[in-house]
């Protein structure tokens, strides 16, 4: 006879798959909740005390780890001296394995959870009884995954067993399955001690989606989130309407928010490329839309929206006037929704905005042959801590002016600089090998409408005054940027030529 020891957490589909292997003639080994479940079910099972000898101790925390159990697992049916080891010990084999874990992960998503809690759905007997099982996948079947129930107990009914290759790759599945439950284990202990770099830096995601294609056609590409996902995130998004999501689409849609983070009143993101291309604030959710529209009506197109605000129908008519992409709110208004809803291929989603401010992970980033990991960069501002550096001091209404551009510039890529009055950028240059072709990037953008309040922001020092001079030439009338070149006096100076005011923050944020 056949024997197949089943011990699980989730007992989801539990007692359909095991009275399968009850009909096919497997002897039903079991322990605790599930022998429970099994037995009310009236699928007649031996407990694993029978079969080890010996009693469940420790609370159940040694039940299975046992001569008895893994002998039964790794005991190779093909070498005729672990069979006569068996046979002289009374160790029967052990056919299949159906095993999923203590819930780690579901106990630590609780808020209130405690150390000694968490430890204690730390699974030991589990993990050692799948391992085991899947390395000795040419004689035994492993089943961690419930999704597997179904097409387990097709092919024994249609081939009497399971094949080499379904073992193989079920076996395949369960060392994936147990290191991804060992990285969150470590992952957490680590955070509990502090550990701040690792010397081993383990990681674990789950498949969310394949894509049709990566960056370009050709390439494959596949969306991965974390275990535990921030609610403020792609990952944690709900898509309401339109077509799924490209790779493209949600490398853009997370830098939008992450922009988008940064304001409280009410705000629209408009992005393309992983640039900011329009940003606008306002008393009224409309008025930032016609602000974001206003600052760059071309590169809007095709591009990523985020409103921090519950869209409604005004603003959805005038987006919908529009070729856009994505449009991202914590919610949209019926009527509003209905509008944007009519363009069959727009992608509508909601994100919980109230969780923006929650602590961020580090964030990582792919180079060849390793990879990159580092703290995100949320820092706060605070101008009070910024430092007048010229003659003339900014105003009031432009130092806060100049907070909004030192938010943009933050989010653009490197060099990056920032023109923007006091409600919205007016012009962006992003990405330029040198500060100057940025600089006249974004005074082009801006032509037109600077006046006696507008800014710029530059997310680094200037190397050389040029910037500065070409600013100045253009009608910008206040600068903020870190500071810390070793030709910081010649900017300033050029500063006080043209009678502009400058602060330095001692921050850059380069976005490379």
């Amino acid at each position: 006879m056949k024997r197949a020891l089943v011990s699980v957490s989730d007992k989801k589909n539990l007692v359909p798959f095991v009275s399968k292997l009850a009909k096919y003639g497997f002897e039903i080994i079991s322990t605790g909740g599930t022998k429970r479940v099994l037995e009310e079910a009236g699928i007649e099972t031996v407990s694993v005390e029978s079969v080890t000898g010996f009693p469940e101790i420790l609370d159940g925390r040694v039940k299975t780890l046992n001569p008895f159990i893994h002998g039964g697992l790794l005991g190779r049916r093909d070498l005729p001296e672990h069979v006569a080891t068996m046979e002289k010990l009374h160790i029967k084999p052990i056919d299949l394995v159906c095993v999923n874990l203590y819930p780690f992960k579901e106990t630590i998503e609780k808020p209130d959870v405690d150390l000694e809690t968490a430890i204690e759905n730390i699974d030991i007997g589990g993990p050692s009884m799948l391992r085991s099982a899947a390395k000795n996948f040419h004689d035994v079947t492993v089943v961690v995954d419930t999704a597997d129930y179904a097409s387990i107990i097709k092919e024994i009914d249609e081939q009497g067993e399971t094949s080499l290759e379904t073992r193989a790759k079920l076996s395949a599945k369960v060392f994936r399955h147990t290191a991804a439950y060992d990285t969150l284990i470590a992952t957490y202990l680590s955070e509990q001690v502090g550990v701040e770099a690792p010397e081993k830096l383990t990681l674990t995601y789950e498949l969310e989606d394949t894509m049709r294609y990566g960056e370009n056609s050709h390439q494959k590409a596949w969306f991965y989130h974390d275990v535990l996902p921030k609610e403020y995130s792609i990952a944690n998004a709900d898509q309401l309407h339109g077509k799924k999501l490209s790779y493209n689409n949600i490398k853009d849609a997370d830098a939008a928010i992450r922009i988008a983070r940064e304001f409280s009143e009410p705000t629209v993101v408009a992005l393309k490329h992983m640039n900011p291309c329009g940003i606008g604030r306002a008393d009224k959710l409309e008025q930032a839309w016609d602000l974001a529209y206003k600052a760059d009506p071309i590169s809007i197109f095709g591009g990523v929206i985020v409103l921090n605000r519950k869209v409604d129908l005004n603003t959805a008519e005038k987006m919908h006037k529009l070729f856009l992409e994505i449009i991202i709110a914590p919610a949209f208004d019926d009527d509003a929704y209905e509008v944007l809803a009519k363009k069959k291929n727009l992608r509508l989603l909601t994100l919980n905005f109230a969780k923006k401010d929650e602590l961020m992970k580090k964030e990582l980033v792919s180079v060849m042959g390793g990879v990159l990991v580092q703290e995100q960069d949320v820092l706060q501002e605070d101008p009070q801590k910024w430092e007048v550096v010229t003659q003339t001091a900014p105003t009031q209404t432009q130092l806060q002016t100049l907070l909004f551009a030192w938010k943009a510039v933050k989010h653009t890529k490197s060099n990056a600089i920032v023109i923007a009055d006091q409600n919205r950028t007016l012009g962006i240059g992003a990405g330029q090998p040198n500060r100057i072709d940025s600089t006249k990037i974004a005074v082009k953008h801006a032509h037109g409408f600077i006046n006696d309040e507008t800014v710029m922001a530059s997310d680094a020092f200037f190397p050389m005054d040029d910037c500065v001079q070409y600013a100045a030439e253009h009608g910008i009338k206040a600068i903020v940027q870190p500071g810390g070149s070793i030709r910081d006096k010649d900017s300033i100076a050029m500063a006080d030529k043209y009678g502009i005011s400058m602060v330095t923050t001692g921050i850059r944020h380069f976005r490379h």
